[in-house]
Protein backbone atom coordinates (compact mmCIF):
# COMPACT_ATOMS: atom_id res chain seq x y z
CA UNK A 1 0.00 0.00 0.00
CA UNK A 2 2.96 2.45 1.11
CA UNK A 3 4.93 1.77 -2.51
CA UNK A 4 1.33 3.20 -4.61
CA UNK A 5 1.32 6.10 -1.74
CA UNK A 6 5.05 7.01 -2.73
CA UNK A 7 4.30 6.11 -6.65
CA UNK A 8 2.72 9.86 -7.55
CA UNK A 9 5.49 11.27 -5.66
CA UNK A 10 7.91 9.81 -7.67
CA UNK A 11 6.37 10.74 -10.85
CA UNK A 12 6.53 13.96 -9.75
CA UNK A 13 10.11 13.86 -8.53
CA UNK A 14 10.83 12.21 -12.60
CA UNK A 15 9.25 14.58 -14.40
CA UNK A 16 10.40 17.79 -12.10
CA UNK A 17 14.05 16.22 -13.21
CA UNK A 18 13.03 16.05 -16.88
CA UNK A 19 11.83 19.43 -16.85
CA UNK A 20 15.66 21.18 -15.29
CA UNK A 21 17.28 18.73 -17.63
CA UNK A 22 15.36 20.41 -20.42
CA UNK A 23 16.14 24.14 -19.01
CA UNK A 24 19.86 23.59 -18.13
CA UNK A 25 20.52 21.54 -21.77
CA UNK A 26 19.19 24.59 -23.34
CA UNK A 27 21.55 26.60 -21.58
CA UNK A 28 24.29 24.88 -22.50
CA UNK A 29 22.74 24.21 -26.32
CA UNK A 30 22.52 28.34 -26.60
CA UNK A 31 25.67 28.64 -25.19
CA UNK A 32 24.95 30.14 -22.16
CA UNK A 33 26.84 27.92 -20.17
CA UNK A 34 29.97 26.99 -22.22
CA UNK A 35 32.56 24.02 -22.69
CA UNK A 36 34.64 24.60 -19.18
CA UNK A 37 31.98 26.84 -17.69
CA UNK A 38 31.01 25.41 -13.87
CA UNK A 39 27.23 24.60 -13.25
CA UNK A 40 25.84 26.00 -9.92
CA UNK A 41 26.16 25.05 -7.11
CA UNK A 42 23.52 22.62 -5.74
CA UNK A 43 21.78 25.04 -4.04
CA UNK A 44 21.68 27.51 -5.87
CA UNK A 45 20.01 25.20 -8.11
CA UNK A 46 17.41 24.30 -5.57
CA UNK A 47 16.97 28.26 -5.16
CA UNK A 48 16.46 29.15 -8.95
CA UNK A 49 14.16 26.35 -10.11
CA UNK A 50 12.22 25.52 -6.64
CA UNK A 51 13.25 21.64 -6.69
CA UNK A 52 14.49 19.36 -4.38
CA UNK A 53 18.32 17.88 -3.86
CA UNK A 54 17.09 14.59 -5.27
CA UNK A 55 15.70 16.39 -8.27
CA UNK A 56 18.46 18.90 -8.86
CA UNK A 57 21.12 15.19 -8.92
CA UNK A 58 18.71 13.02 -10.87
CA UNK A 59 18.73 15.91 -13.35
CA UNK A 60 22.98 16.02 -13.22
CA UNK A 61 23.14 12.45 -13.82
CA UNK A 62 20.95 12.30 -17.27
CA UNK A 63 22.94 15.65 -17.77
CA UNK A 64 26.57 13.14 -17.62
CA UNK A 65 24.82 10.28 -19.44
CA UNK A 66 24.34 12.69 -22.36
CA UNK A 67 27.54 13.86 -22.37
CA UNK A 68 26.93 17.46 -21.65
CA UNK A 69 28.77 17.75 -18.44
CA UNK A 70 30.98 15.84 -15.48
CA UNK A 71 31.02 16.23 -12.08
CA UNK A 72 34.62 16.69 -10.60
CA UNK A 73 34.46 14.96 -7.36
CA UNK A 74 34.67 18.16 -4.64
CA UNK A 75 34.94 21.05 -7.13
CA UNK A 76 31.81 20.87 -8.49
CA UNK A 77 30.16 20.03 -12.16
CA UNK A 78 31.30 21.36 -15.57
CA UNK A 79 29.91 22.12 -18.78
CA UNK A 80 32.53 19.81 -21.45
CA UNK A 81 32.95 19.56 -25.08
CA UNK A 82 30.35 17.79 -26.94
CA UNK A 83 31.84 15.21 -29.39
CA UNK A 84 31.42 15.81 -33.23
CA UNK A 85 28.11 14.44 -34.71
CA UNK A 86 29.05 11.91 -37.27
CA UNK A 87 25.86 11.43 -37.76
CA UNK A 88 24.43 14.06 -39.66
CA UNK A 89 26.32 15.45 -42.68
CA UNK A 90 25.38 18.52 -44.41
CA UNK A 91 26.92 20.08 -47.67
CA UNK A 92 26.69 23.91 -47.25
CA UNK A 93 29.91 25.37 -48.81
CA UNK A 94 27.87 26.64 -52.05
CA UNK A 95 24.89 27.90 -53.43
CA UNK A 96 23.27 24.73 -54.05
CA UNK A 97 23.89 23.51 -50.51
CA UNK A 98 22.53 27.00 -49.18
CA UNK A 99 19.48 26.16 -50.89
CA UNK A 100 18.89 22.74 -49.71
CA UNK A 101 19.48 23.98 -46.00
CA UNK A 102 16.85 26.53 -46.52
CA UNK A 103 14.23 23.90 -47.57
CA UNK A 104 14.93 22.10 -44.68
CA UNK A 105 14.52 25.12 -42.46
CA UNK A 106 11.27 25.85 -43.98
CA UNK A 107 9.55 22.70 -42.42
CA UNK A 108 11.67 23.05 -39.44
CA UNK A 109 11.23 26.46 -38.42
CA UNK A 110 7.70 27.13 -39.73
CA UNK A 111 6.30 24.56 -37.12
CA UNK A 112 8.93 26.15 -34.52
CA UNK A 113 8.20 29.48 -34.96
CA UNK A 114 4.10 28.01 -34.15
CA UNK A 115 5.12 26.20 -30.86
CA UNK A 116 7.01 29.29 -29.75
CA UNK A 117 4.21 31.53 -30.12
CA UNK A 118 2.06 29.25 -27.99
CA UNK A 119 4.79 28.46 -25.27
CA UNK A 120 7.22 31.53 -25.39
CA UNK A 121 7.87 33.79 -21.94
CA UNK A 122 8.42 36.83 -21.78
CA UNK A 123 11.71 36.65 -20.86
CA UNK A 124 12.21 34.69 -24.15
CA UNK A 125 10.50 37.67 -26.29
CA UNK A 126 12.54 40.51 -24.43
CA UNK A 127 15.97 38.16 -25.98
CA UNK A 128 14.55 37.73 -29.12
CA UNK A 129 14.22 41.88 -29.25
CA UNK A 130 17.73 42.19 -27.84
CA UNK A 131 18.71 40.25 -30.88
CA UNK A 132 17.11 41.74 -33.69
CA UNK A 133 18.10 45.48 -32.17
CA UNK A 134 21.80 43.95 -32.14
CA UNK A 135 21.47 43.16 -35.74
CA UNK A 136 19.69 46.58 -37.15
CA UNK A 137 22.70 48.29 -34.98
CA UNK A 138 25.31 46.15 -36.81
CA UNK A 139 23.83 45.92 -39.99
CA UNK A 140 24.05 50.56 -40.01
CA UNK A 141 27.47 50.17 -38.91
CA UNK A 142 28.31 47.93 -41.68
CA UNK A 143 29.47 45.06 -39.05
CA UNK A 144 28.30 41.50 -39.71
CA UNK A 145 25.11 41.00 -37.76
CA UNK A 146 25.34 36.57 -38.47
CA UNK A 147 25.32 36.10 -34.72
CA UNK A 148 22.39 37.92 -34.04
CA UNK A 149 21.28 36.55 -36.54
CA UNK A 150 21.72 32.85 -35.46
CA UNK A 151 21.12 34.09 -31.86
CA UNK A 152 17.41 34.57 -32.84
CA UNK A 153 16.55 31.89 -34.56
CA UNK A 154 18.03 29.72 -32.01
CA UNK A 155 16.04 31.38 -29.24
CA UNK A 156 12.93 30.65 -31.41
CA UNK A 157 14.02 27.40 -31.46
CA UNK A 158 14.18 27.58 -27.26
CA UNK A 159 10.92 29.34 -27.18
CA UNK A 160 9.24 25.58 -28.63
CA UNK A 161 10.10 24.29 -24.91
CA UNK A 162 11.45 21.01 -26.80
CA UNK A 163 14.91 20.60 -26.90
CA UNK A 164 15.12 18.78 -30.41
CA UNK A 165 14.85 21.92 -32.16
CA UNK A 166 17.15 23.42 -30.08
CA UNK A 167 19.72 20.49 -31.15
CA UNK A 168 19.44 20.75 -34.45
CA UNK A 169 19.69 24.15 -34.84
CA UNK A 170 22.31 24.33 -32.67
CA UNK A 171 24.06 21.50 -35.45
CA UNK A 172 23.52 23.86 -38.04
CA UNK A 173 25.46 26.46 -37.13
CA UNK A 174 26.67 29.94 -38.71
CA UNK A 175 25.24 27.66 -42.31
CA UNK A 176 21.72 28.76 -41.02
CA UNK A 177 22.90 32.15 -42.05
CA UNK A 178 22.92 32.26 -45.82
CA UNK A 179 25.04 35.04 -47.04
CA UNK A 180 27.93 33.84 -44.24
CA UNK A 181 28.41 30.62 -46.55
CA UNK A 182 28.59 32.05 -49.88
CA UNK A 183 32.07 32.65 -51.22
CA UNK A 184 33.39 35.62 -52.73
CA UNK A 185 32.71 34.06 -56.25
CA UNK A 186 29.57 33.22 -56.03
CA UNK A 187 27.95 36.26 -54.56
CA UNK A 188 29.22 38.01 -57.28
CA UNK A 189 27.35 41.74 -57.05
CA UNK A 190 25.15 40.99 -54.71
CA UNK A 191 24.30 43.74 -51.82
CA UNK A 192 24.43 42.01 -49.03
CA UNK A 193 23.56 44.95 -46.94
CA UNK A 194 20.37 45.40 -48.34
CA UNK A 195 19.75 41.53 -48.14
CA UNK A 196 19.98 42.01 -44.67
CA UNK A 197 17.88 44.85 -44.50
CA UNK A 198 15.02 43.25 -46.18
CA UNK A 199 15.98 39.26 -43.97
CA UNK A 200 15.35 41.70 -40.68
CA UNK A 201 11.65 43.42 -41.77
CA UNK A 202 10.73 40.20 -42.18
CA UNK A 203 12.26 39.39 -38.89
CA UNK A 204 9.92 41.74 -37.12
CA UNK A 205 6.83 40.18 -38.48
CA UNK A 206 7.92 36.74 -37.22
CA UNK A 207 8.85 39.04 -33.62
CA UNK A 208 5.56 40.51 -33.57
CA UNK A 209 3.42 37.14 -34.43
CA UNK A 210 5.43 35.43 -31.30
CA UNK A 211 4.79 38.68 -29.26
CA UNK A 212 0.67 38.18 -29.93
CA UNK A 213 1.14 34.57 -29.55
CA UNK A 214 -0.35 33.92 -32.84
CA UNK A 215 1.00 30.52 -34.07
CA UNK A 216 -0.77 30.84 -37.52
CA UNK A 217 0.73 34.39 -37.83
CA UNK A 218 3.86 33.06 -36.79
CA UNK A 219 3.91 30.12 -39.05
CA UNK A 220 3.10 31.71 -42.09
CA UNK A 221 5.81 34.91 -41.33
CA UNK A 222 8.55 32.29 -41.01
CA UNK A 223 7.36 30.44 -44.32
CA UNK A 224 7.53 34.14 -46.19
CA UNK A 225 11.15 34.88 -44.75
CA UNK A 226 12.74 31.48 -45.15
CA UNK A 227 10.75 31.48 -49.14
CA UNK A 228 12.48 34.81 -50.01
CA UNK A 229 15.95 33.78 -48.35
CA UNK A 230 15.63 31.28 -50.96
CA UNK A 231 14.35 32.76 -54.08
CA UNK A 232 16.78 35.78 -53.27
CA UNK A 233 19.85 33.50 -53.17
CA UNK A 234 18.57 31.45 -56.40
CA UNK A 235 18.06 34.44 -58.13
CA UNK A 236 22.07 34.95 -57.75
CA UNK A 237 22.82 31.43 -58.24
Amino acid sequence: MQEDLDAPARKRAHNLAHDLVEKLTQSILLGQLSPGDKLPSENAIVQEHGVSRTVVREAISKLQASGLVETRHGIGTFVIERAAEQGLRLNVDTALGVRSILELRMGLETQAAALAAQRRSEQQLLQMRQALDDYQRLLDSNDSCVEADRRFHLLIAEATGNVCFSEIMQHLGNAMIPRNRLNAAERGAADLSKLGQLANLEHEAILNAIKRQDPDAARAAMWLHLTNSRDRFSAQG
